[in-house]
């Protein structure tokens, strides 16, 4: 059973596989829209039912026609907040385009799926606001003349809570569904979403098609996230003058953030990002990961300065994205953090394409053999990885994870330099960087070797490409024409996987591993 959590202000608080409560005990020092109404005085969160969060957010004007739904979204300057931050007027109008072009009918989707540890906003809004969300994709529909309303989820407490809400509308002119979907990081792609909630296995597609275009079932079909349509139900009641006298101008309202893994909290835009550490009991430590596990770095002295908005996080390479922000104590390995996520986001692949299925688990075995103390060979094998994805996956997964770890070495140089090295820092990977279920330094995730093991070298076979000796280093010994040294090198208990992956990718298929005694 998932037991709420509690936290400070209007923070909701949670591990990742627990529900976000939200405590009221110390006043927040901004007003709440999203989250008003959830807290209580007695330091839980309270799920709002329809009639409470009629009470609390009154009734939906009448339906919105799409011009002035498209107008509205326009003047609040109304962004996608699942990560790209696409327009949300833009994405309204391309699919009343496309059903006008093709004549068909549309659809509206709620991408209410979190497969990213570090983020628990669109978990808390669901769980306790759900009919917020609800309010915004139906308003949507109705101005687009949609028949389907799909919501995608992954958490089952989410899916009971959101088929609650749907229950307590009553009878609808359009079909509204909640759908259950594999909890990976991936899942929320946008091809992927329309994939799983049309009964595929919810993997993206590599087509280039926007589901504007083409979405589910085939429908031209608003795609946006479970925040995106709380804050149009917002702007909807409020109107655009009342939506934007908080925030800044150019981005007015407030937004959602996951803080360190575990609080959610309701800040207005351009609040600076010190301020809301402060407020949940935390500060920069050695940096702050802004935007999840595809995200930027920002430095302690950045982090001290810049306020939470487009324009003020775009000066430090950053984005907001899904709303993540992750700061590193002092007390962590940075490294050790950047590895292990690393090597999750690589067992998060579609495995549909070369760079994900294998540039990703490459990259991550560079990196680990970076924090092991592999030398310069093992620095340069992480920049080669890294550049050997970009730009070449069937989805962003690949360029969103050689740009974090790019991100992690611009941001903690002197720390990979010493790792590499031999040196290290001393200190333990505390997880910091949430991770599910063991959050474990990569060392302790190699299987000991069996004693007086050898990795044998077949000479008919072997054509002297000399890979061995970069993923086995200190077993294979290259002689001076490039082939190894012995035919048979006995092989440490450490060394056991990479001898491993040295047997999987060598092009000649001449390695094997044999007891000594064989």
């Amino acid at each position: 059973m998932r037991a709420p959590l509690r936290g400070a202000g209007n923070c909701a608080t949670s591990h990742n596989d627990a529900a976000p409560g939200i405590e009221a005990a110390v006043p927040p020092p901004w007003p709440s829209r999203l989250l008003a109404g959830v807290a209580t005085p007695y330091g839980d969160a309270t799920r709002l039912d329809r009639v409470p969060h009629l009470a609390t957010h009154g009734s939906l004007p009448g339906a919105l026609p799409a011009a002035e739904l498209v107008a509205l979204s326009e003047n609040i300057g109304l962004r996608g907040r699942g990560g790209a931050g696409f327009p949300f007027a833009r994405k309204l109008t391309a699919v009343l385009a496309a059903g006008r072009r093709t004549g068909s009918r549309t659809a509206v989707v709620v991408n209410g799926t979190e497969g990213e540890p570090g983020c628990l906003k669109d978990t808390a809004l669901l769980l306790y606001a759900p009919h917020l969300v609800l309010d915004g994709a139906l308003l949507a529909a109705r101005a687009l003349g949609a028949q389907q309303v799909a919501v995608g989820v992954t958490r089952p407490d989410v899916a009971d809570s959101v088929r609650r809400a749907v229950a307590e509308l009553g009878p609808l002119s359009v079909e509204l569904r909640v759908t259950r979907l594999p909890e990976r990081f991936v899942t929320g792609e946008g091809s992927a979403l329309v994939d799983g909630l049309d009964g595929g296995p919810g993997l993206p597609s590599g087509r280039k098609v926007r589901s504007s275009e083409r979405g589910l079932g085939g429908l031209p079909t608003l795609l946006s996230n479970t925040e995106t349509y709380a804050q149009l139900a917002v702007a909807a009641r409020l109107g655009a003058l009342g939506y934007r006298r908080v925030g800044v101008p150019d981005e007015p309202g407030t937004l959602l953030l996951t803080v360190a893994g575990t609080r959610v909290l309701e800040a207005p835009t351009g609040v600076p990002l010190a301020r809301v550490l402060e407020h949940c009991g935390t500060g920069p430590g050695q940096g702050v990961l802004i935007g999840g596990y595809h995200g930027t770095f920002l430095s302690p002295a950045a982090a001290r300065t810049v306020t939470l908005d487009r324009a003020a996080l775009a000066a430090h390479g950053a984005v907001l994205g899904a709303g993540a922000v992750l700061p590193l104590p002092e007390g962590t390995c940075p490294a050790g953090e950047a590895a292990a996520v690393a090597r999750w986001l690589a067992g998060e692949s579609a495995g549909q394409c070369g760079p994900c299925a294998l540039g990703l688990p490459a990259l991550a075995d560079a990196l680990e053999a970076v924090v092991r103390g592999g030398g310069e060979r093992a620095l340069a094998a992480v920049r080669d990885r890294s550049r050997a994805v970009a730009r070449r996956g069937a989805c962003g997964h690949p360029d969103g994870t050689s740009r974090f770890v790019a991100s992690a070495q611009a941001a903690f140089p002197g720390e990979f330099a010493a790792h590499a090295y031999g040196g290290g820092c001393g200190r333990p990977v505390l997880g910091a960087l949430p991770l599910p279920g063991s959050a474990a330094p990569p060392a302790a995730r190699v299987p000991a070797a069996a004693p007086d093991e050898h990795l044998v070298v077949d000479w008919t076979l072997c054509r002297g490409h000399g890979l061995c000796a970069d993923l086995a280093p200190g077993v294979v010994r290259l002689g001076p024409d490039g082939y190894p040294q012995q035919s048979a090198m006995a092989l440490p208990a450490r060394m056991r996987r990479r001898a491993r992956l040295a047997v999987r990718r060598c092009p000649a298929l001449a390695l094997r591993l044999r007891p000594a005694a064989g």
